[in-house]
C-alpha cells in the first residue's frame, strides 16, 4: 500500500501554473460575462439553427426583448422562471433574458412526465412557465395546480428558416395540439412585441452570492433534487475553461447535442462557448442514424456528448469516409468511458484524421458538470484525468472524511468554485453532501468510488450505490462492464444486482450486441469465456440476457435503476 507523502493539493503543481491554479470568478452576472464578449463581436455568429444564423449583435437584442416582456408581465427579481424547452434559440433568449432582470431560471426536461412537470413547478414556486408547444398536453392538466400566471409557448418552427417552417408544419407541426390565446398562454412572437409596451430603463441585476439557476439530478440515484447555481459556479467554469481549452478561437464552432437543462449542456457546451465568441450549432433532436451528415454539413470545431453519442459515431456506416481533420476538442461526459471504448475512440478518430484524442470530463451537476478531464500531460486513457484549475480533489474512507493513501480506492470528493449551493428545500441533503473538512474548505462527496496515483491522475472506479454484496465479496458491476465491452462482438452492455436465495446478490449482464453479430450463434458462448477468463469467480455474471437496446435516463444515460427494478422480488437460484 503506498502512503501519503505530500499533500494531495500539491499534485498537480506541475500540470498548472500558480496563477493558473489561482481561478477567480468575475464579479458580474452569468449575462454580463457573455455580454461582454458578444459586444466586442456584433457581427459573428452566436447561435446557427437548423440553417439560420443569429448574430451577437441579434442574440443581445432578442434577449432585451425578451427581458422586457418578462418585465412587462410581472417577472420581479429574484422570481423563478421554468424554462422547458429543447435546443432551441428561444430557450437561450430566456435562459440569459431572465437571468439579466435578476431572476432565476429552472431549468427542464422537454420530455418530463405530467406529474413531474407540475412537481418542478410547485417545488420552485416558478411563476412563468417558458415551454415548448409539444409540452401543451401535459401542462395543461397541471397548470391549475400550480403558482404559474404566465406560459410562454414556443413552437420549434420561430426560429427556422422560412421555407423549412412552412415544410415543419405541414409534417409535423400541425398535428400539436396548442393552447387558445388567453390570459394564461402567450405565444413567443406576441411575448416578444409586449417589449414595445414596456417604458422604464432596461437595468441589467446582479444578485451575486444568490442563486442564478436551479438544475435538477438526473434521476438514477433516487428521487430528482433541484441544484442551486450561481453566477459565481458559471462564471468559475468559463475561467477554469480559458486554460484548458486554449485553442479555441472566435472562428471555430461547437456541435451542441447535450440539453440546455443538464449542467454539462447548458455550462460546457453554452455558456462557455458563449463566452470565448464560439458559435454554437444547436440541435434540438439528435439521430443518431444521421450524425455523419451533422458533421459533413456543420464540420464543428467542438464536440460534445455521452458516451452513447460516440458508440453512435464510431458505429455509423456512414462515417466510413468522413473526414474529422478539422476536430480542435472532443469531450466525453455524463458516464464514464471504458479503457476499451477510450482506445476505439482514438483509433477511430485516428483513422479519420483527427489529430486530437477524445478528452473524458468527469463532474455532477452538483458541481456544474465537469471537475476534472483528461488534459496535457494529465492525459491518461481509462482516467477522469486531473482537476480542472481551482479545483481539488480528495479520496476518502466512505462515510468519513479522512483520506486514503495515495493508490487506494475511496470516495471521491470535490471542492472547488463550480461546487453548488445547495439543494433547493433540502438541508438535510445538502448537509450530507457538502460537508466542511478539517481544512476549513466544503468538499462535495459525491458518492463515486475512485483513487488518485502519484501523478495526480485521478480514476473513477464506481457509484459507491451500485456496489453489489455477493457471498459477502464486493462486486463492482461498472468494471465487469468494462470488461464486457472488451469484447469485440459488444456494442453496450449494463449490470445490476439481483437478488439470489442464498448469495443475497448476484450480478445480471444486460448486452445489447453489435448489429453484424446478432445472428451468430457462437458469440454468446464467446463472452462468457471472456468472462470467465478476465473476471473473478465471484464477479462473473450469473445471468445473461441479450437485447436490441438499453433503457436510458432523460438525459441520455443508461438507465440501470430500472433495470433492477424489473428483477426486484425476483429470487434466481
Amino acid at each position: 500500500m503506498l502512503k501519503l507523502k505530500k499533500k494531495t493539493s500539491s499534485l498537480w503543481e506541475k500540470y498548472y501554473t500558480k496563477q493558473q491554479m489561482k481561478i477567480t470568478s468575475p464579479n458580474k452576472s452569468i449575462y454580463q460575462l457573455m455580454e461582454e464578449t458578444a459586444i466586442s463581436l456584433p457581427h459573428n455568429v452566436a447561435l446557427e439553427y437548423l440553417g439560420k444564423n443569429i448574430t451577437y449583435k441579434q442574440f443581445l437584442q432578442l434577449i432585451d426583448k425578451c427581458a422586457k416582456s418578462f418585465l412587462q408581465i410581472g417577472i420581479k427579481e429574484g422570481d423563478i422562471i421554468t424554462i422547458c424547452m429543447p435546443n432551441t434559440p428561444e430557450a437561450l433568449i430566456a435562459f440569459y433574458a431572465v437571468n439579466k432582470i435578476g431572476a432565476i431560471a429552472n431549468m427542464i426536461h422537454p420530455l418530463s412526465s405530467e406529474e413531474e412537470i407540475k412537481a418542478y413547478l410547485n417545488e420552485t414556486g416558478s411563476v412563468a412557465l417558458v415551454m415548448i408547444d409539444i409540452c401543451y398536453e401535459k401542462v395543461c392538466n397541471v397548470i391549475n395546480k400550480t403558482n404559474v400566471k404566465k406560459t410562454i409557448v414556443v413552437s420549434a418552427r420561430n426560429s427556422m428558416p422560412f421555407l423549412l417552417g412552412i415544410g415543419y408544419y405541414l409534417t409535423q407541426g400541425f398535428k400539436i395540439k396548442k393552447p387558445k390565446r388567453d390570459d394564461q398562454y402567450i405565444y413567443w412572437n406576441d411575448f416578444l412585441l409586449k417589449s414595445y409596451l414596456y417604458r422604464e430603463p432596461l437595468v441589467t441585476k446582479t444578485h451575486l452570492g444568490e442563486p442564478s439557476v436551479i438544475l435538477h439530478s438526473g434521476g438514477t440515484t433516487g428521487n430528482p433534487k433541484g441544484i442551486l447555481l450561481s453566477d459565481y459556479n458559471f462564471n468559475a467554469l468559463v475561467e477554469q475553461s480559458k486554460v484548458v481549452f486554449q485553442n479555441l478561437t472566435t472562428k471555430d464552432s461547437i456541435l451542441v447535442i447535450l440539453p440546455n437543462f443538464h449542467g454539462f449542456g447548458l455550462g460546457v457546451s453554452m455558456h462557455v462557448p458563449l463566452c470565448f465568441g464560439v458559435k454554437l450549432i444547436l440541435v434540438p433532436q439528435f439521430n443518431a442514424k444521421k450524425f455523419d451528415e451533422l458533421l459533413v454539413k456543420y464540420r464543428p470545431n467542438v464536440i460534445t456528448g455521452v458516451p452513447t453519442l460516440y458508440d453512435a459515431m464510431i458505429n455509423n456506416d456512414g462515417m466510413k469516409y468522413v473526414d474529422l481533420s478539422y476536430i480542435k476538442y472532443i469531450i466525453s461526459g455524463g458516464d464514464s468511458l471504458s479503457l476499451a471504448k477510450f482506445s476505439k475512440i482514438n483509433s477511430f478518430l485516428k483513422e479519420h484524421n483527427a489529430s486530437v484524442k477524445i478528452m473524458q470530463g468527469y463532474g455532477m451537476t452538483e458541481s456544474l458538470a465537469a471537475t476534472s478531464v483528461t488534459y496535457g500531460n494529465g492525459y491518461r486513457e481509462g482516467s477522469i484525468g486531473i482537476p480542472f484549475p481551482g479545483n481539488l480533489f480528495k479520496i476518502v474512507y466512505p462515510g468519513t472524511q479522512d483520506e486514503v493513501p495515495l493508490g487506494e480506492d475511496g470516495e471521491i470528493c470535490v471542492s472547488g468554485p463550480t461546487v453548488m449551493m445547495g439543494y433547493l428545500n433540502n438541508s438535510k441533503e445538502t448537509n450530507e453532501v457538502l460537508q466542511r473538512h478539517k481544512d476549513k474548505k466544503i468538499w462535495l462527496h459525491t458518492g463515486d468510488i475512485g483513487c488518485i496515483d502519484e501523478d495526480g491522475i485521478i480514476y473513477f472506479k464506481q457509484r459507491l450505490k451500485r456496489m453489489i454484496i455477493s457471498s459477502g465479496y464486493n462486486v463492482y458491476p461498472q468494471h465487469i462492464e468494462k470488461v464486457i465491452e472488451e469484447h469485440e462482438a459488444v456494442l453496450n452492455c449494463s449490470v445490476v444486482g439481483i437478488p439470489h436465495p442464498y448469495k443475497v446478490q448476484v450480478a445480471k449482464a444486460y448486452i445489447v450486441l453489435k448489429e453484424e453479430y446478432r445472428a451468430k450463434r457462437s458469440v454468446k458462448k464467446s463472452i462468457e469465456e471472456h468472462c470467465k477468463k478476465n473476471l473473478a469467480k465471484y464477479s462473473i455474471p450469473y445471468e445473461y440476457e441479450y437485447r436490441e437496446a438499453l433503457p436510458k435516463t432523460l438525459l441520455g444515460k443508461v438507465n440501470y435503476r430500472e433495470l433492477e427494478n424489473e428483477n426486484k422480488g425476483d429470487k434466481h437460484e
